[in-house]
C-alpha cells in the first residue's frame, strides 16, 4: 500500500470517528489549508529562528488538509503532483532557469 493511501485512510478514519466529514466540504478544506499555511508561515515570522516541533505540527496540518481535499474531490494526489511537475519542467527548462529564481514568463 502506498504511503499516501495509508495516510488518506488514517485521516478518513480519524475524521469518521469524530463525525467531522459533514464539515469537510471542499470549500472548508481549502480554507483550512490556507489557514494552516498561514500558521506555518507564522513559525518564521520576525526571525529566521524557528521551533522545529511547531513547524512539524503546522506542516502536518497543511498536508492533512491537502490529502483530505484530494480525497473529497476523488483526486489522485500523487498523479496531481507528478502532472504539475511535468508542467513545471516544461515552463522551467534547466538550461534557462538553473540557479535563477526568475518566473517562467521572464526567463
Amino acid at each position: 500500500m502506498s504511503d499516501l493511501i495509508e495516510l488518506r485512510d488514517r485521516i478518513r478514519a480519524f475524521t469518521d470517528e469524530r463525525d467531522w466529514d459533514q464539515f469537510h466540504t471542499p470549500e472548508n478544506l481549502a480554507k483550512s489549508i490556507a489557514i494552516e499555511a498561514g500558521e506555518l508561515l507564522e513559525c518564521f515570522q520576525w526571525s529566521p529562528d524557528y521551533d522545529l516541533e511547531a513547524v512539524k505540527e503546522e506542516l502536518a496540518d497543511v498536508v492533512n488538509y491537502c490529502i483530505g481535499l484530494a480525497d473529497k474531490l476523488d483526486l489522485d494526489l500523487k498523479a496531481c503532483v507528478l502532472e504539475k511537475l511535468e508542467k513545471n519542467a516544461a515552463k522551467y527548462p534547466v538550461e534557462k532557469c538553473k540557479g535563477k529564481a526568475t518566473k517562467y514568463d521572464k526567463l
